[in-house]
């Protein structure tokens, strides 16, 4: 965002849905840094992890779009770790590391395809083979390419071919009005 008052407020409003979202949640711990938020759950079954995850994602992004904000989603399977806060005089250090956060941030950042306003996807790369995608707990989840997209914003399965055309024609006259605007003098 270009103006800083438009962007104190959505990091606000990001902060918000995050704390509420997450003061509701079973098992799901999360913190916040600039325009990101990391989530992670430590125990359970990888199905309840990702379950839990998958609902919490849900709760932020309707949230933030009730105030017109629209989020990118990233999520990876694999080893996090996030140390509590080592802090002395002037310094306080969070370390985080591992291989979940880099691919979640990279899927984010530079993954292929890039990832639009809104959407929410799971890079399947090292997702345990024992993780049922047919169970009705995921069937908001759609494998594309090398990820599986989370529908967060549509209640059953049976809205998602709608949510996508009306969703891509929509991109499309984004780029309609972009050249009707440049020819305008022609």
């Amino acid at each position: 965002m270009k103006e800083d008052r438009k962007a104190l407020d959505a990091l606000n409003e990001l902060y918000q849905s995050g704390y509420n979202a997450l003061n509701n949640a079973d098992g799901v711990e999360g913190f916040f840094v600039s325009d990101s938020g990391i989530l992670f759950v430590r125990s359970g079954s990888i199905h309840e992890r990702l379950t839990k995850i998958l609902s919490v994602i849900k709760k932020i992004n309707r949230q933030m779009l009730l105030r017109d904000y629209m989020l990118t989603t990233s999520i990876a399977y694999g080893h996090f770790d996030y140390h509590d806060k080592l802090e002395f005089d002037g310094i306080e250090k969070n370390p985080i590391y591992g291989f979940a956060y880099v691919q979640a941030f990279l899927d984010n950042e530079t993954g292929s395809p890039r990832i639009q306003p809104g959407q929410s996807r799971l890079v399947t790369r090292n997702v345990p083979p024992e993780l049922d995608f047919s169970h009705p707990d995921f069937s908001l989840l759609r494998q594309k390419g090398n990820h599986r997209y989370f529908y967060w914003n549509v209640d059953e399965a049976s809205e998602i071919d709608t949510f996508e055309h009306e969703y891509n024609d929509s991109y499309k006259l984004k780029y309609t009005g972009m050249l009707k605007a440049l020819k305008r003098n022609e």
